[in-house]
C-alpha cells in the first residue's frame, strides 16, 4: 500500500509503475490542515479513479471520523471515482457502521474500506473494529506510540504486542492486515527486516511511503524459491505417506505432522493465487 499526498494526483501513474497493489491518495497525514480543501478539490478535478490503473486498487485516506473534514473527504473520494476509503484511527464497531453509512450516502455502498488501527483503544478493540465489516486493516505504529505515551525504538519491541494483536484480529475476520511504515527512506535493510518480521507475525503486506519501498515489500511477502521447494517437498512426502498407509511423515530428516503439511499447502495456495 503506497501513500502520496491527495493533491499530487499525478503520483497515481507512479504508484502503478512502482508495482503497488494499492495506491492511496492521502487527505490525512500527507495533507496539512491548510491544504485539506485544496486536496479535496484536486481529487474531484482529476478524477484519478478513472485513469489507467492496471490491477492496482486506488483508495483515498480520509481524515478521522471525528474531524470536521470527514464527510467532505468521503464526498470528494466518491467524486474522484476511486475504489474506496482508508479511514484512520477507528476504535469501535459503531464508528465502522457510521463510516459505512456515510459511504452509502455518496454511492460507495460496495466500496473497499480499510481500517486504520493506530490508537490504544483501536488496538485493544481490534477484534470488534475489524469484525464490523471492513475489507482490510493496517497497524500504525507512530500514532499508537504517541497515544500510549511510549518511546519509538529501532527494535520495535514496544509495538510487538500491538502488531500481533492487530494481525490476530484480522485473521479472525478473514481480512488482510498490513504492517506499519518505515520512516527511514534510505534504510532498505531495515525495511526488509521489518517486513520479514511482519510476515512471520501474519501480516500480508506493508505500508509504503516511497516508491522504492514497494519492490522491497513485494519481495518480502512473496515466498522464496527455497520456501516453495520445501512446501512442495512436504506436500509430496505427505501424499506419498498417505498412499502407502503410513501415519508418520518424514521430510529431509524432520518429522512432519498435519499442521506443518497444512502450512505448506497454504503457502503454495497463496503463491498460486
Amino acid at each position: 500500500m503506497l501513500f502520496g499526498p491527495a493533491q499530487r494526483t499525478d503520483f497515481v501513474p507512479k504508484f502503478v509503475a512502482a508495482g503497488a497493489d494499492i495506491g492511496v491518495l492521502d487527505l490525512e497525514d500527507a495533507t496539512p490542515e491548510s491544504g485539506k480543501a485544496a486536496g479535496r478539490e484536486a481529487l474531484v478535478d482529476a478524477r484519478p479513479g478513472e485513469g489507467d490503473l492496471g490491477a492496482m486498487t486506488l483508495l483515498v485516506r480520509t481524515n478521522g471520523i471525528g474531524t470536521p473534514h470527514f464527510a467532505d473527504d468521503v464526498r470528494a473520494a466518491a467524486a474522484a471515482g476511486v475504489h474506496g476509503l482508508v479511514v484512520p484511527k477507528l476504535e469501535t464497531h459503531r464508528e465502522v457502521q457510521d463510516v459505512r453509512r456515510e459511504m452509502e450516502k455518496t454511492g460507495l455502498d460496495d466500496a473497499v474500506l480499510c481500517a486504520g488501527i493506530e490508537s490504544v483503544a483501536g488496538v485493544y478493540q481490534a477484534v470488534e473494529v475489524i469484525g464490523a465489516g471492513v475489507d482490510l486493516a493496517y497497524f500504525g505504529a507512530e500514532d499508537f506510540i504517541t497515544d500510549i505515551g511510549g518511546v519509538r525504538t529501532e527494535s520495535n519491541t514496544e509495538v510487538l504486542y500491538a502488531r500481533s494483536r492487530v494481525a490476530m484480529a484480522a485473521r479472525l475476520s478473514g481480512v488482510a492486515a498490513l504492517d506499519q511504515v518505515v520512516v527511514d527512506l534510505e534504510d532498505g535493510d531495515r525495511f526488509t527486516s521489518e517486513a520479514a518480521l511482519a510476515r512471520s507475525l501474519g501480516f500480508q503486506g506493508k505500508l509504503c511511503i516511497h516508491p522504492s519501498q514497494v519492490a522491497l515489500a513485494n519481495t518480502a511477502f512473496t515466498p522464496s524459491a527455497d520456501e516453495l521447494d520445501w512446501a512442495r517437498g512436504v506436500v509430496a512426502a505427505a501424499e506419498e505417506a498417505e498412499h502407502d498407509g503410513r501415519g508418520v511423515v518424514s521430510y529431509e530428516g524432520t518429522m512432519v505432522d498435519a499442521p506443518i503439511v497444512n502450512r505448506a499447502r497454504h503457502l503454495l495456495a497463496r503463491f498460486d493465487s
